[in-house]
């Protein structure tokens, strides 16, 4: 039975890449291919997919939010397998937490993420076990979704009261919110905290 495959990713020559080095095998076809996550899931719909492979950071919709609404839409009847530069302990958890099945990173020899794929498709788990230690290692995300707006926001250098307009809070909240994320990252300031969690993938 050949696996009906959709990628979306927004470098183009990846993307095509990724394509051609899938279609070799015999039982793996890439069926439609998209820049992001938007109208993914029309897309499986349309195209009878079975298995989504979704880079992380992409524009308008991101990996991540394309996977919870595979998830929404599908449950497990499609799998979602992340393929990203990125190796961050952070982007697994958050990914796994939205319903994926598996995580590579886009520097895996082409037969391993081809078998990725085969056994996410049969139900399986398919995970970079570097990537799942130091997961394991880093823990969960300390950061409430709050705190992530706000550090995401920082990120820019806005100033707390361009922040505070950007996230619809007011600039006492805003505060209150990036000296717990200060805390929670052990760093100095908003900037570093930021970075932080950025690096770790938590935003």
């Amino acid at each position: 039975m050949t696996i009906r495959l959709l990628l979306a990713d927004d470098q183009h020559l990846v993307r095509a890449g990724l394509a051609a080095l899938l279609n070799l095998e015999d039982d793996l076809e890439v069926v439609h291919q998209l820049p992001d996550g938007t109208g993914v899931v029309d897309a499986i719909r349309e195209h009878n997919v079975g298995v989504a492979v979704l880079d992380i950071e992409m524009p308008e919709v991101d990996g991540i939010t394309a996977t919870q609404h595979i998830t929404d839409a599908f449950g497990h009847q499609v799998a979602v397998l992340i393929l990203t530069t990125f190796g961050r302990a952070g982007y697994l958890q958050r990914a796994m937490a939205a319903g994926a099945c598996g995580f590579m990173v886009k520097d895996a020899p082409a037969d391993q993420l081809a078998e990725a794929i085969r056994t996410v498709h049969e139900g399986g788990k398919a995970v970079d076990p570097t990537l799942a230690a130091e997961a394991l290692s880093t823990g969960a995300n300390p950061l409430t979704d709050r705190e992530r707006d706000v550090l995401r926001a920082a990120l820019s250098g806005a100033s707390v009261k361009d922040m505070a307009a950007q996230v619809h809070l007011s600039a006492g909240t805003v505060r209150n919110h990036l000296s717990a994320a200060i805390g929670k990252t052990r760093t100095a300031n908003r900037s570093e905290a930021a970075r932080t969690a950025q690096l770790n993938g938590w935003l």
